[in-house]
């Protein structure tokens, strides 16, 4: 990319910083608590650490900050230890962490309620470790400052005094891996899916669908990033366009896409064809060769044969015939 375009990439993203705290309900293991003459139990202590708190009771802040860093990973990239979002969609996202937010202190509040009875409750259950817990118990005024969710959301420039058109150097950097931060994100996604759902499979259903509207959608998203981005997303569509409105998933629109997602998976012949596409190549004949069609033979004869298209056109087989 030119300089004048990494420029125009950061006025189109805005970063977003997730700082969330949650308290691990664990303190050091000391020698005296080994007074005994047999070890803790193995749900009470582990690697140095004892748990002064049944881990169930604070399961819920650590499935809510699972759910934040993937509403940032779905529609934004990672970029400079956080995550690049449009600026565009940017007052949805922050409405959607609000959401989580409220959830998250809501979850806090509670648990600080029944703090007192938590920890009685967690050392009543491990009976002849009483003393060893309630050594280390800590005041729920305590607890309270390591529990904690929000963000910052920020603009990122170069210093003042540089040309309008010239990033920093280390921010250059930045913005120039960008498109190859976001094709390695799309091809983990892919990964997940293929393993997930369509692997070694003669039907889906159209929940399957799930994971490669979700791809199309943050690639349209984040088009800017750089050219070869739009292309890929135009030949997802292109793919999910194809797709009958309705019914279970089989046959030659199967495989079409489970090659779609193999395509996905390898970023190499991916960003080559995305050019490809640039230079006059059409989706279509794509997705044709990711079906390698012969009329007279069957689906599983199809996968095998690799001689209907010409070498010029073929893409790789990724194991699908």
């Amino acid at each position: 990319m030119e300089l004048k375009t990494e420029v125009q990439v950061l006025k189109s993203i805005l970063a977003v910083n997730l700082d969330i705290n949650i308290w691990s309900a664990k303190t050091k293991l000391n020698p005296e608590d080994f007074a005994h003459s047999e070890l803790p139990p193995e749900k009470l202590v582990s690697l140095g650490s004892k748990k002064i708190c049944d881990p169930e009771e604070i399961r819920i802040f650590g499935t809510l900050k699972a759910r934040a860093v993937n509403l940032l990973d779905k529609c934004g990239m990672r970029f400079l230890g956080g995550w690049a979002v449009p600026e565009s969609n940017a007052a949805t996202i922050i409405k959607e962490l609000e959401v989580i937010a409220h959830e998250f202190n809501l979850a806090k509040e509670n648990f600080l309620k029944r703090y007192d009875t938590a920890v009685q409750s967690w050392i009543a259950s491990n009976p002849g470790w009483e003393k060893v817990i309630a050594n280390s118990v800590v005041r729920a005024d305590y607890v309270a400052k390591r529990i904690g969710f929000c963000w910052q959301v920020f603009k990122v420039a170069s210093p003042s005094g540089r040309k309008k058109d010239v990033l920093e150097p280390g921010l250059q950097n930045e913005v120039e891996k960008m498109g190859y931060t976001l094709f390695g994100e799309i091809a983990k996604t892919a990964n997940e899916a293929w393993q997930k759902s369509y692997f070694g499979k003669t039907k889906v259903t159209r929940k399957a669908l799930s994971p490669l509207k979700n791809i199309q959608q943050k690639l349209s998203d984040l088009s800017f990033i750089e050219q070869r981005v739009s292309p890929v997303a135009s030949l997802i569509k292109t793919a999910l366009d194809k797709i009958p409105s309705k019914g279970a998933i089989y046959g030659t629109t199967l495989l079409m896409l489970q090659g779609l997602l193999t395509l996905l998976c390898d970023t190499d012949s991916l960003t080559k064809y995305a050019q490809e596409i640039i230079e006059g190549r059409t989706q279509e004949s794509i997705l044709d060769c990711l079906v390698q069609p012969d009329e007279k033979a069957s689906i599983n004869e199809a996968k095998k044969d690799a001689t209907l298209v010409p070498e010029s056109q073929k893409l790789k087989s990724f194991g699908l015939w």
